[in-house]
């Protein structure tokens, strides 16, 4: 593979300086990379000790439309009090800006640690926190992003395996006999008609404070969706003491700003498998971009591919039966 190919290969450390420079910054010293994969995301310091995140967006993933909402609605929460960090914008009202055919934003950097799932102060404070984030994100509409369409991605991710080259012949066919499963399994739930701005991607990474003081952080994947969808991964319990007490904790944090609907908790299990087939399909799209293979290179092995098709029908059959989460 020809890395030179990838436009992302021409983010060597001197042209990221030099775009955060174009907006009126001096930088000291050099960029770090942060562990980030869909978009390259650095952290650097100014000539005033102010430490920032700067995130070049992936060539051709959202539109400039899609973005700018996505800053918007960070705005519209840091005004209403809630703690993310929102894009520096410059004297002309811009967050989104070019430098060299690339698109970047320029965000505050927010300290802290990732939360643990195995505290119930914790769990409340995240829950407070999304419920937060919904309390705004119910106001209105997202126009550009995405809606939660759980059929369709299923099936744009189903078909973005099946098209790879990493399946066996009898892998490929275990796949798309599951993945029909699943998609079948998803399109037959209930899902809400309302919806409303979530962030889309609550998983540990996205969520930084200490104590009992969190923030959300990393709203690329924002879109219209049911509250639950940045609920879900934090109900990660096996036993059902343990389940009882995140559920408690996390509903509780979360009604200090709105309501919850206990009907949208048998929608879990369907969205921990959407996600399921849906970051395997997001391997395979992003191979090309040489940050994948080094980060990921056990997606070539056969037995990874054994391993998912386990995981994948597991869940077929969590969804065939009681809904833990409900009982």
């Amino acid at each position: 593979m020809n890395d030179a190919i990838h436009p992302f290969a021409r983010l060597e450390p001197a042209r990221v300086v030099a775009a955060v420079e174009s907006l009126g910054f001096w930088l000291p010293g050099e960029p770090f990379a942060l562990n980030s994969y869909e978009n390259r995301v650095y952290l650097v310091h100014d000539d005033e000790r102010r430490r920032w995140v700067v995130k070049f967006y992936r060539p051709g993933r959202w539109s400039d439309a899609q973005i700018q909402e996505e800053h918007d609605f960070l705005a519209e929460l840091l005004e209403a009090g809630v703690t993310v960090a929102a894009p520096w914008r410059d004297a002309s009202g811009a967050s989104l800006h070019r430098h060299d055919d690339f698109r970047f934003s320029l965000f505050p950097h927010l300290p802290g640690q990732a939360p643990e799932l195995e505290s119930p102060e914790h769990l409340f404070a995240l829950g407070e926190t999304i419920g937060a984030v919904h309390a705004v994100g119910e106001r209105r509409a997202f126009v550009h992003r995405r809606t939660l369409a759980p059929r369709e991605m299923a099936e744009e991710a189903v078909e973005t395996v099946l098209a790879s080259r990493w399946l066996t012949d009898r892998q490929r066919a275990a796949y798309r006999r599951t993945g029909q499963g699943l998609i079948e399994a998803l399109s037959a739930r209930a899902w809400p008609a309302k919806m409303l701005r979530a962030q889309g991607d609550c998983h540990l990474g996205n969520m930084l404070g200490r104590d009992e003081h969190f923030a959300l952080v990393d709203f690329d994947d924002c879109l219209m969706a049911p509250a639950v969808q940045d609920l879900w991964m934090l109900l990660t319990a096996k036993d059902e003491g343990e389940r009882q007490m995140q559920l408690s904790e996390v509903i509780e944090g979360y009604e200090q700003h709105r309501d919850f609907d206990r009907g949208e908790l048998a929608l879990v299990e369907p969205l921990r498998a959407l996600r399921l087939l849906r970051h395997s399909a997001w391997l395979v799209a992003r191979w090309e971009d040489p940050a994948f293979p080094q980060a990921f290179p056990w997606l070539a092995d056969a037995g990874y591919w054994d391993g998912h098709l386990r995981e994948l029908e597991q869940q077929r059959v969590m969804l065939d039966g009681d809904d833990r989460w409900l009982s």
